[in-house]
Formats: structure tokens, sequence, C-alpha cells
């Protein structure tokens, strides 16, 4: 059996993809970029097709011989346009999957309300078009609990930062939350299913407000919340966007989501698949927080940069992350492995010199080693030495150097180096990486984006600049030597 996924890059898709092939199940992806699916673990396990689904002429040959195929596209946040874009690449999907046996497509539960929000319509309406046009099987599901997931790290985020939450009356509207895990179970499953039609799933009921009571439970932490009468959506979106990583576009259809009771009906689920029992819900975020915990800070990315220089800020898993890239030309990565390797001490951090000391001289004031330590050798650096303020987590020569901040910070924070050969030269990977404490620590952090950018900006381009001078260096020093003999 071959299967098309659609949404491979997706946080359900990327998942299904890796459960499927462990079935044993051939895949082919339909992605619009390539790159993008880079450095996935099952990228050189499946056949990929790039195609879009608002083209319909490039969908030919990604239903070509495919009697299944998981439709699990749908704009989260994708402009003012998103619910008709949505209705195209549904009609765009049943036109050119005439032939299809089965679709099974991942929708969202609906509230019995008169009035629901519009991506929960929008969802809804992709259902209804797919189910109209070919033999599908649609799942509906409330909030998806997992590592990663929106809706979990909506709930984590406000949970561990806020002590004191004041939170819209409708927090005690009931939900009905899935894990993530038994989502896949129920996508794997209706392989063999013949049912067509609409399967609600879902896991115990309970309120928003017991979903993050739930949560700080299971991590011992005692929050009061105090409910307000009016607080809308859009307001509350933007309080979400502050206090989590998420975006206040996604916070949006997130939040309407369960300004209604949102309940399913899961007595199909039980008919069609009665072998399936959802997690509790207490049990899903264990889980997911036993995920979390397992790669709290993640040091190692894969994929291709480009020769481009690159800069990114991302949060995920707890960790906010600045990652900054060069390329260097004509340099070897143990050359510039020398180069981050020899900052500190004497030496200093190349850029910014007065504001590494004004740093340093703060820490100290706050009982901090500050920049007094130095470091022990020039050159050389051991696992567990200290280097001014910071302590070598990690040293493999010559790619990686990983550093864990000693200073005084509401949080953690590591600076991490990475050489990698990249065509003539190398590409250096600069990346800070902080998990804030609480609110302070994201305040703390976010207002040092302006001055890092122009810090950290500086910071890799004179690691290429050194790393440059060095090589010339050597080079003046081999050209004497050779006309000395």
């Amino acid at each position: 059996m071959k299967v098309l996924v659609t949404g491979a890059t997706g946080y359900i898709g990327g998942r299904l993809i890796s459960d499927l092939l462990e079935k044993g199940i051939k895949v082919r992806v339909l992605v619009r970029d390539a790159s993008r699916i880079e450095g996935r673990p099952w990228q050189d396990k499946v056949e990929i097709c790039v195609g879009d689904l608002l083209n319909p002429e490039s969908l030919k040959s990604a239903l070509k011989d495919i009697d299944t195929a998981y439709y699990l596209v749908h704009s989260m946040y994708g402009g003012k346009n998103y619910a008709e874009r949505d209705r195209d690449a549904a009609n765009n999907f049943v036109q050119a999957g005439q032939e299809l046996k089965h679709v099974i497509y991942l929708g969202g539960l609906l509230p019995k309300a008169k009035e629901i929000s519009n991506h929960l319509k929008s969802r809804c309406e992709v259902g209804e078009i797919l189910r109209a046009g070919l033999p599908t099987t649609e799942f509906r599901a409330g909030p998806i609990i997992g590592s990663g997931s929106a809706s979990f790290e909506m709930v984590r985020y406000l949970t561990e930062r806020l002590p004191i939450m004041i939170a819209p009356k409708w927090i005690h509207h009931q939900v009905q939350p899935i894990a993530v895990k038994d989502v896949m179970r129920y996508l794997v499953k209706a392989l063999d299913t013949k049912y067509k039609g609409v399967i609600d799933i879902g896991s115990n009921i309970l309120t928003f407000k017991e979903m993050m009571d739930g949560y700080a439970k299971v991590r011992g932490l005692t929050r009061t919340i105090i409910t307000v009468p009016v607080l809308a959506p859009k307001l509350a979106a933007i309080w979400v966007g502050l206090v989590t990583p998420i975006s206040n576009s996604l916070a949006v259809p997130l939040i309407e989501g369960v300004i209604h009771p949102i309940v399913g009906d899961t007595t199909k689920a039980q008919e069609v698949f009665p072998e399936i029992h959802p997690l509790p819900y207490i049990e899903s975020v264990e889980r997911a927080l036993n995920h979390v915990n397992k790669g709290e800070v993640e040091t190692r990315w894969s994929g291709a940069l480009g020769t481009e220089s690159t800069y990114s800020v991302s949060e995920w898993r707890g960790l906010v992350t600045e990652r900054r890239s060069i390329h260097i030309d004509s340099v070897d990565p143990e050359d510039v492995f020398n180069s981050f390797t020899s900052l500190g001490g004497e030496k200093g951090w190349l850029v910014w010199k007065w504001a590494w000391k004004i740093r340093g001289l703060i820490d100290r004031l706050m009982g901090g080693p500050g920049l007094r330590r130095g470091r022990r050798h020039p050159l050389e650096l051991l696992p567990g030495e200290a280097v001014d303020f910071w302590r070598v987590e990690e040293i493999e020569r010559p790619e990686t150097l990983r550093l864990r901040a000693e200073m005084k910070v509401p949080g953690r924070a590591w600076l991490e180096w990475q050489a990698m050969p990249e065509g003539d030269g190398t590409r250096l990977v600069q990346t800070a990486l902080f998990e804030p404490s609480g609110l302070w620590g994201v305040l703390y952090w976010r207002s040092l984006y302006p001055i890092h950018r122009f810090i950290f900006d500086d910071m890799i381009r004179a690691i290429a600049q050194d790393a440059q001078k060095h090589i010339a260096i050597k080079t003046n020093s081999k050209a004497v030597i050779d006309q000395k003999i």
C-alpha cells in the first residue's frame, strides 16, 4: 500500500509519516518546497512530490497510483483570505482525486453554538467539500496535547509564567482535549476502516481552567486564576502573544476555539475503533512534559542553510533561540573552531568590549562571577572549565563549542557555535538559547533583542574575520619559511 500525505511539514503530518513508515506503509508526500523537509528523519524513506493544492496541475503526479490520501492542510494563520484559499485547495483536491478510494481528514470539534469562529467554520467547510466529492473519513478533534503542539504550548506557557492570572469567564467552558498519540492511532487505524463520515474523537471532558490546573498539578505549581466577566478573544490573544511564544495570529483561532463549550460525541469513535482508549488529560500532559524534558536544550540542527547569512528568532519547547549563520570562504572548520574556542579571558569577546565589561560588573554586583574568572589557557578548553561567566558544557573538535551561562539571569542561558564544511569553506552557526524563568525571564530576554541584534551580529562577523586573519598569518609564515629554505 502507498498513501499520499499532504501537510507533511505540519505538526500532525510530520509525526504521522513516521508512524506510517513503522507500519511498513509506503508514503508519498506532497510539499510546496522540498527543502522544507530536509533533515527530517524520514526524508530518505518517502517519495517526494513537489506541488501545491492551489495549483491543480501539480496534483496529477502527486495522486497517480494512490488509493488513500491524508488531507492535513488548513490555514491556522494565513491572512484575511485563508478561508477562500482553504476552500479552493479542497475543491482542487476533490477534482484531481476522483480515482481515490479513501480520504482521511483531520478537522476540529464544533461547538453547539449559533455563532462559531471563522477558523472552525473553515475547517468544517473543508470537511464538507471532501465528504461531498470523495469517500472521506473525517475526524474532529479538540485541543491536541503533545510536546510542541500549539494548544499544549499555550497551556504550558500561561501556567508556567503566571502565578496569578486574570482570565475571561469562558475558561470555565468545557473542552475535550486529546493526546497527540491517540490522534496518530486514529489516523493510522483509519486505513483499515470502511466507515465514511464524521467521527468525533477526544478524551475526558474538563474546562480550560481545569486544563491549566491539571498542568500546574503535574508540575507541582500553585496557581491562582481570577476570572473577569469580559475579555474579548482578540484582547486575550494579544496577552497570549506577549506571555507565550505563540503569535497573536495563531492565538486568535486557538482562543476562539474555546470561547464556547466544545465537546464531541465520541460514540461513533468507540463503535468504529473499540481498541482505542484515549489517554486521560493528565497522562497526556505527563507524556508531553517527559518528551520536552528529554530534549530541553536543542543543540543540533540539520538541513541546508544555503550560502547567505541567516538570522532567526524562535521559541520551542520552552527555549528562546536566536540563531545566526554565515559562510566563510576558503577557511577550514578547524580554523573557525580555533577562533571561537579562543574567545574570553585576555582576548575578550572581539566586539562591544565595553558592553561585556558592564555586563560583567553588573553580574558581580548581583553576586555572580562576572568576567574576573578569565580562562585557564588562551587557546585550549576542556569540558567543565570556566570562561569568564560561562562554563564549557560541550566541546567537540573541530565542530562544536557550547557554553552555559553562570551569570545571574532569570532563567538558564547557553551560547553555542558550530563549524561545518560547506562548499569551499565553512558554515559558522552561532546560537544563543535562553530558558526563561517566569514572566520576568520572558521580559528580560525580549528586552535584550535589540541589543543582541547588534552584539551577536557583530560577533559572528568578527569570528569569521578572526579565522580569516589566522589563515593569512599561517599562509604568510609558510611563505617566509619556504623562502628561507
